[in-house]
């Protein structure tokens, strides 16, 4: 019974220890998903036309503004079109890379 509670303690320390590190993205995997960001958003996330600049936009607000699309709290049709394409991890990369990112960029 002891090294069954000792298992599960060293298991959720696991888990804990690893939470921030996917919680936080990986900008290199962001920059490799942004291509179906580019076209609206521009190459560096800059802004295009009537489409807002994403570069250098906060993660935790990137996430919940990307949530809020998945969710259809936030409805728009070519963002409707895109949100079932990325994961949560995807969504967490992209964040971290838009977030490395300059707005002057």
């Amino acid at each position: 019974m002891k090294h069954y509670l000792v298992w599960q303690l060293v298991i959720v320390s696991g888990l804990l220890a690893a939470g921030p590190v996917y919680a936080d993205g990986d900008a290199a995997a962001g920059k490799e998903k942004s291509a179906s960001c580019a076209g609206c958003h521009g190459m560096n996330g800059e802004g295009m036309a009537e489409n807002p600049a994403i570069a250098g936009m906060d993660g935790e607000a990137f996430i919940s503004a990307m949530q809020a699309y998945k969710s259809g709290e936030n409805p728009d049709p070519m963002m409707g079109m895109i949100m079932p394409m990325l994961s949560d991890e995807d969504i967490a990369n992209l964040a971290a890379y838009y977030a490395s990112l300059s707005s002057a960029e």
